[in-house]
């Protein structure tokens, strides 16, 4: 298809739907390595208009948001084109390995995978694949799969006809927060990563494409209220002493550990799974390198020593935001910077790419 002489690829805008609030987030491409952040909002809505996964009152999210990315934006969005996520926990992916030459039959090769391994009736499924590189070496090619419930899909769609913005990419929430620490890290090293949310946490292992994600129960609130429960004070006590103190020694230290220990046990179990998961499938030609921890909870104080113990493979925290700059903007407050991770991760795709 030839373009229009006059055609110009349109920017978009990260637009991040969570448990009962909106980021959004707008950044164009500085130099080869940073990228400007150019505007970027925040506001809140009544968690009951989403239920499991499906925004069952879209009114009522789409009012929160038009207010919100017409009186609140700091700096500018000036594109009516989004991405959008979806849940990890609501989405299926899987890596499918097949020989080069029969790429022809890569449709039925999908669907195929789909329908064994996915436990929802295809019907009611949107799916979709992304063709990897060639292996030189046994020249094979990893196809990504990708698909969730039409009802999630169809909901979010409804939300952005009403606002009269157009939807140019949906994917899930851990492929965007992937790909912020990507852009900051600069290393294709096979990674876990772990995003830390209000109630659930995300994992990911990315070796030059996503192999294996997941999703725990658990995230920043849930060892607050563990804390706040444990140490008999108020949410907004507990939060503090979380992130002041953590499972550092203080005077706090034997009730933390209480407190948050269960928690983080169950976490490590999960994340030896998806390890093993992953080895299984690679061999030994590639081994995981680093765990880097992002979002909510990742700040507490001794939260990257338990895992290094518990997991044995080297684990950080990632500043997700070494290569954006803020430009003239006031940026969000440095606690504050974690809320956008997915909204910037969004903010990153390429306009070329959709």
């Amino acid at each position: 298809m030839k373009l229009p002489l006059f055609y110009r690829q349109q920017p978009v805008f990260g637009f991040d739907l969570g448990y009962n609030s909106i980021k959004a987030m707008q950044i164009e491409p500085d130099n080869k390595t940073t990228s400007r952040v150019t505007g970027y909002a925040y506001t809140t809505f009544d968690p009951k208009a989403i239920n499991d996964g499906v925004i069952v009152d879209p009114e009522t999210v789409a009012k929160e948001a038009f207010d919100m990315v017409s009186k609140h934006v700091v700096g500018r969005l000036n594109t009516k084109r989004v991405a959008a996520a979806i849940p990890i926990a609501q989405a299926y992916n899987r890596v499918l390995t097949m020989p080069a030459e029969k790429l022809e039959d890569v449709k039925v090769a999908v669907q195929v995978e789909v329908q064994q391994y996915i436990p929802i009736p295809i019907e009611d499924l949107y799916y979709d694949f992304d063709i990897g590189s060639l292996n030189d070496k046994d020249g094979e090619v990893e196809v990504l799969i990708m698909a969730s419930p039409k009802r999630v899909i169809d909901s979010y769609v409804q939300l952005f006809e009403l606002l009269g913005l157009e939807l140019a990419a949906l994917e899930t929430s851990i492929s965007s927060s992937t790909r912020l620490v990507m852009h900051a890290e600069g290393s294709d090293l096979p990674t876990l990563i772990i995003d830390f949310g209000s109630v659930t946490t995300d994992l990911s292992i990315y070796d030059t494409t996503l192999r294996v994600t997941g999703t725990v129960k658990g995230g920043g609130d849930t060892i607050t209220e563990a804390v706040a429960k444990n140490l008999k004070v108020t949410k907004h006590q507990a939060h503090i002493i979380k992130t002041k103190h953590g499972l550092h020694p203080s005077k706090y230290q034997k009730k933390m550990q209480a407190a948050i220990t269960p928690l983080l046990d169950s976490l490590a179990a999960e994340i030896k799974k998806m390890i093993r998961f992953y080895q299984e499938r690679t061999g030994k030609e590639r081994t995981l390198e680093q765990v880097i921890i992002l979002g909510g909870g990742a700040n507490m104080p001794g939260m990257t020593d338990f895992l290094t113990d518990h997991i044995r493979v080297p684990t950080r925290m990632c500043n997700p935001w070494l290569n954006l700059d803020f430009g003239d903007l006031q940026p969000p407050h440095q606690l504050e910077k974690t809320l956008y991770a997915t909204a910037a991760g969004l903010a990153l795709i390429k306009p070329e790419d959709l």
